[in-house]
């Protein structure tokens, strides 16, 4: 029997890491954590523990999850909540992070016990905010990360880029200890190296460089970080040592890669069908507004936006699936069916499809208004089974 290399993995929704990882090779789910807070029904955990019956789940707040309880690990993984990464001094415990922010339970975990890789995954606005302080954020995780001992890599990637049937932008953040073995060869191998042709994601992305390589220190104090970083990060980019360097990359795109039309069903149900009495109601929604709009106040203002796509074009990738895909909404993805001719939504099956999980993997009892959620707030499954098979082979294991 083949070796397998141990994962834990927090904010594990209803699993896209662990379904790319574990089809990528030897890598296996030991541990798993998701929790949905102030939500009576967890639908995402439940759909976890449908599929997944090996290794210990658990559905409980992160936070009360005492870090010595978690299995030794080989790689970390999750896709944390973006959310506010400033710190605080307080005069009883000095630096000390806010309440609630899930950085910071990553972080705990990652000082008890110190695995040797972590992959992480968060909206691509995580490395240029907060609005009015660009890319403290980032640097308070590149802190955080480089204070452990971590070499640090990050890449902006769009899945359409590489060939699925989605432009979903994510970063998506790579660290080894420096006594690992990439770690090792991160400490020697020049930061242009690392981002072009060596790094995980140089190794599984390809690229090409469109602007010059910038230097960014990073301080070691996190209270400096909050207080006074105020440098936004670029696309991508490699942190060593309180070092950081990035520039923005462009993806080598993969030709012929899927559309939106080759992820539809056929025989659709009636019920995903536009009512004719809506078409005006959803042709209005995604013109074109140049109007004058007024407050419950009185104020009138000009309120103006671009039009969206109204159908959909399927001979290419679709725009970005969002957590509202479910609702009479803007942003949510209207076709024309090939089969009948006539305008309708996208169904859970293809928002699956979207991000490259089974057909009826969220089909496990959750209400569909929530499968269409789940979607939204996923990742697509192709790239970590794409990074799972570089990590192994840059580990010795593929």
């Amino acid at each position: 029997m083949a070796e397998t290399l141990g994962i834990v993995e927090l904010f594990a929704g209803v699993g896209g890491f662990r379904v790319g990882l574990e089809a990528s090779g030897v890598w296996k789910v030991i541990y798993s954590n998701q929790w949905e807070p102030g939500k009576k029904n967890q639908w995402a955990s439940d759909c976890y523990q449908t599929h997944f019956k090996d290794g210990t789940h658990t559905n409980v707040d992160i936070s009360t999850i005492e870090a010595e309880d978690i299995p030794d690990h080989t790689l970390l993984v999750g896709g944390f909540p973006c959310q506010d990464y400033s710190v605080a001094a307080t005069l009883a415990q000095g630096i000390q992070g806010k309440k609630g922010v899930l950085w910071w339970e990553i972080n705990r975990i990652l000082e008890a016990k110190r695995p040797p890789y972590v992959l992480l995954e968060n909206v691509d606005r995580l490395i240029k905010s907060p609005a009015k302080q660009r890319g403290r954020d980032f640097a308070t995780i590149l802190s955080c990360l480089n204070n452990m001992g971590y070499a640090v890599e990050w890449r902006v990637v769009n899945a359409a880029d590489y060939g699925f049937p989605q432009r979903r932008r994510r970063v998506f953040i790579f660290a080894a200890l420096s006594d690992t073995p990439i770690g090792k060869r991160y400490d020697h191998t020049l930061p242009a190296d690392v981002m072009m042709r060596e790094g995980l994601f140089a190794q599984t992305f390809e690229v090409t460089a469109n602007k010059p390589l910038r230097t960014i220190p990073i301080p070691t104090d996190l209270l400096e970080i909050t207080n006074s970083f105020h440098t936004p990060f670029s696309n991508a980019g490699f942190a060593i040592n309180h070092l950081s360097y990035t520039a923005d990359l462009t993806a080598s795109i993969v030709p012929d890669g899927a559309t939106l039309g080759s992820i539809l069903e056929r025989d659709v149900d009636e019920r995903y069908y536009i009512k004719q009495e809506d078409l005006e109601k959803w042709k209005y929604m995604k013109g074109s507004k140049n109007e004058i709009r007024q407050t419950r106040e009185g104020y009138q203002y000009n309120y103006t936006e671009g039009a969206i796509p109204y159908p959909e074009p399927l001979d290419r990738p679709s725009r970005t699936m969002l957590t509202s895909e479910s609702s009479k909404n803007r942003s949510t993805h209207v076709i024309e069916d090939p089969q009948t001719g006539k305008l309708r939504l996208l169904t859970p099956v293809e928002c699956e499809r979207l991000d490259g999980f089974p057909d009826n993997w969220t089909n496990t009892g959750m209400p569909e208004k929530f499968r269409y959620f789940c979607m939204g707030n996923a990742l697509v499954v192709g790239l970590i089974e794409m990074m799972g098979k570089t990590l192994l082979k840059m580990i010795g294991k593929q």
